[in-house]
């Protein structure tokens, strides 16, 4: 008995090509991005309901849901960990490097659409020439500058906090004002002691230049004894910062936010008025 033989079976027998006017059925390809959206159903192809996608990475990474995207006139710069100069410091500790904030303070200062600039502050100190890079840098903008210190800006981020055209102070944030330190190998010979000296004139000068605090009681509080355990120095918290005269005004993000507005308008009307003279 002759069996006729069946596509797709053996003998195998090519299907038939189409007639001339019919277009072939293009090829179905399963889409990978299905099996990788974990938001997505297999069977169906539809998403769920829960989270994204994005969602699930911000999570992931972040320990939080997604970042809201907000369009502002104002661009928040972080200055946090400690500040690293021109030495590379070791990758478990967290920092700022300056050769990252320089530029970016140039691209600020150049930007059209930023109008102010907020600066956030919660670190430890560092490099002094680095941090005072920095500090000369954001002192010599011509944009609105706004500083928050919040946790704690010491040593080398005393000249950076003092630096902006205004300056706010968290209730419970610290600054630690002490004389300038070298590690590592040091020569005993008198031109290191003038070379600390001079360097420590360059942070006294800057920070009395741009603070309400003298140079006479900016000393003082540096070489005080009693306050730290094994060096000297003063430490102070919130409120005594603005006493003496070092921060402008106690404050969180909401109070620097609501400055920062209010001198951007100021300074949008002094140039409209520079302009029609």
């Amino acid at each position: 008995m002759n069996v006729e033989p069946q596509p797709g079976v053996f003998p195998f027998t090519p299907a038939p090509c189409p007639e001339p006017g019919i277009t072939p059925e293009p090829e179905r390809r399963e889409d990978p991005d299905k099996e990788a959206d974990p938001g997505r159903d297999p069977q169906h192809g539809k998403r769920v309901a829960g989270k994204s996608k994005g969602a699930m990475e911000s999570m992931k990474e972040m320990g939080s849901a997604p970042i809201p995207e907000v369009k502002s006139n104002i661009h928040c710069l972080t200055i946090i960990g400690q500040i690293e100069g021109h030495l590379v410091l070791p990758p478990q500790n967290k920092t700022t490097k300056y050769e990252h904030m320089i530029p970016q303070l140039v691209a600020l200062e150049q930007a059209a659409e930023v109008e102010g600039v907020l600066i956030i502050l919660n670190t430890v100190g560092g490099d002094v020439e680095a941090g005072l890079a920095i500090a000369e840098m954001i002192a010599s903008m011509s944009k609105p500058t706004v500083s928050v210190v919040l946790g704690g800006g010491h040593s080398i981020g005393v000249p950076i906090a003092v630096a902006a055209k205004y300056s706010f102070i968290s209730d419970t944030a610290s600054m630690t004002i002490h004389p300038i330190r070298l590690n590592g190998l040091v020569i005993g010979v008198p031109q290191t002691y003038e070379y600390l000296d001079k360097m420590q004139d360059r942070v006294v000068r800057f920070t009395t230049m741009h603070s309400n605090i003298t140079e006479k009681k900016f000393r003082e509080l540096m070489f005080r004894t009693g306050d730290l355990a094994r060096d000297i120095g003063t430490v102070l918290i919130g409120k005594e910062a603005v006493e003496v005269g070092l921060i402008d005004a106690v404050g969180g993000i909401g109070d620097a936010v609501n400055k920062i507005n209010t001198m951007v308008d100021d300074w949008k009307q002094r140039r409209k008025e520079a302009v029609l003279q």
